[in-house]
């Protein structure tokens, strides 16, 4: 049986455009990518609140095969990015095999024609032999567990969905969270709100960022000086390893573990003139725990006379603000949730049903064994079904650096697989256990297990206090994707 398209790619972000430009790069010109949005780049076409920008320099986040001089700062602003996706989508001619607006909300392999069927939330459905998802983890907003936010009198927006008319001049705004979206939306609102009242649950590690405009001069040695785009991307990624994979998988092995601890402190001390807000901003919690930020204006904004930092928790939402544990109600015109996304829990991974061979949930799965997927890959029991952020796939280095070695190992399947004439491609359990042993075995290095992290709050942890990054350094990961055993799967011809 032939099927509509012989790949599906669920998702128009940069994971379904990067997996789309490689696949047919590598000679795979029939597929379709699923996107729910009405336009591709997921996170940059969704997340656009006021200051909204890359929290890696551009140089890394960007695809290695395709690296533009056009960036106007070295960590790039969100709508750079989006016309980055748009680009990149236009000139490898991935647009006309794209379909907007269409939510997967399932997918079903068939055992005896070794198809997947897709079926899209307006009813539409198309068949497939292989199925890429690419729907990332930072798309589905999570809104807080908070009594009385239904009735809210007021405004509400998360900053993933943010309301650009919505005026806050002179408004009493308060943010609910303080992590990456709001280290950056806090600065960029504070100067025209009347007053801006942040709710802290766990203080965030902020430390410097080497940010600056690119002018004009440096954009065009970039673009004509002969491996000038080569230099700087190394130099960046060299600095992208060192502060996360390195610092966070290796962390009990690097006589300099305490040195970005040392940074952020210095950098806390700097920015914030008052002991007492200054005490409230200081996590108790090992750098790396959870996600960090860098921002050269977050912390000074506490500084300022309309800013107040609460960190009492909360106990409800009322019709016109938020009260507090000790009954203290802050009045509050617009409510900005930044609480960030859906990572590990139900409904997100996976991103919607997927049944593989005899009917298989791959949700209960994950629930019933805990999240594990070959190199984030595969998973056995779900033939021609691959990630690009599956479980212990990424390792904290740049997003792009992720998509491109995934999908390096999702075209070394579907090659061998056209070799041998194969159209069942599926991991086998005495690989994907080797895989899992040797992540958890690795842990033991990891930052994530120290015991400061369980004050973190942070969403690296999922309900079984597992922490399903891959535990590799970059080039490990780079290197293994092209060379795995090939007999680590089973390829198997139905026809």
């Amino acid at each position: 049986m032939k099927p509509d398209h012989e790949i599906a790619i669920v998702g128009g972000g940069f994971s379904g455009i990067g997996a789309a430009i490689l696949l047919h790069r590598a000679g795979f010109e029939d597929f379709l990518m699923l996107e729910e949005g009405d336009g591709v780049g997921g996170a940059w076409h969704w997340n656009t609140y006021p200051g909204v920008a890359v929290d890696i320099p551009s140089f890394s986040y960007q695809f290695s095969f395709e690296q533009i001089s056009g960036w106007s700062r070295v960590y790039a602003p969100g709508r750079e990015l989006k016309a980055y996706a748009d680009y990149c989508v236009d000139k490898y001619d991935i647009r006309r095999r794209t379909r907007l607006g269409s939510k997967v909300v399932s997918a079903a392999f068939d055992d005896e024609t070794h198809l997947w069927r897709l079926e899209t939330a307006d009813g539409w459905s198309m068949t497939a032999r292989f199925v890429v998802g690419a729907t990332g983890v930072l798309t589905q907003p999570k809104p807080p567990d908070i009594a009385g936010l239904d009735g809210f009198r007021g405004t509400v927006m998360h900053t993933a969905r943010w309301d650009h008319g919505v005026d806050l001049r002179g408004k009493r705004v308060a943010v609910v969270g303080t992590g990456a979206s709001a280290v950056q939306v806090i600065p960029s609102i504070a100067p025209e709100t009347g007053h801006l009242t942040v709710f802290q649950r766990t203080p965030i590690w902020c430390l410097p960022k080497p940010d600056a405009v690119l002018p004009r001069p440096a954009r065009l040695a970039l673009r004509r000086l002969p491996g000038a785009k080569l230099v700087s991307r190394l130099a960046s990624q060299a600095l992208v390893e060192v502060t996360f994979p390195l610092a966070a998988h290796f962390h009990n092995l690097l006589p300099t573990a305490g040195a970005g601890e040392r940074i952020g402190r210095a950098h806390l001390r700097r920015a914030v003139k008052d002991p007492v807000t200054r005490e409230k901003l200081t996590p108790r919690y090992a750098l790396g725990c959870k996600r960090p930020s860098f921002s050269n204006e977050y912390l000074q904004t506490f500084d300022r006379d309309n800013v107040t930092l609460e960190t009492t928790g909360i106990d409800a939402i009322t019709g016109s603000g938020v009260r507090t544990t000790d009954g203290t109600e802050h009045p509050v015109d617009v409510l900005v949730l930044a609480t960030g996304f859906k990572v590990f829990e139900k409904g997100n991974m996976p991103a919607f049903t997927v049944r593989g061979s005899g009917g298989a949930d791959l949700e209960k799965f994950w629930a019933e064994n805990r999240f594990q997927a070959y190199q984030g890959v595969s998973v056995p029991g779900f033939p021609n079904f691959f990630t690009i952020l599956g479980p212990y796939g990424y390792n904290g280095s740049s997003y792009f650096n992720l998509i491109e070695t995934q999908t390096a190992h999702i075209v070394r399947c579907l090659r061998n697989a056209r070799k041998t004439g194969a159209t069942r491609v599926e991991v086998t359990h005495e690989a994907n256990d080797r895989y899992f042993r040797t992540m958890l075995e690795r842990r033991k290095h990891q930052v994530f297990f120290q015991d400061s992290c369980s004050l973190a709050n942070s969403y690296y942890f999922d309900a079984n206090g597992d922490v399903p990054f891959r535990a590799s350094p970059t080039l490990e990961t780079m290197v293994t994707s092209r060379f795995f055993d090939l007999d680590d799967y089973a390829f198997a011809d139905g026809r």
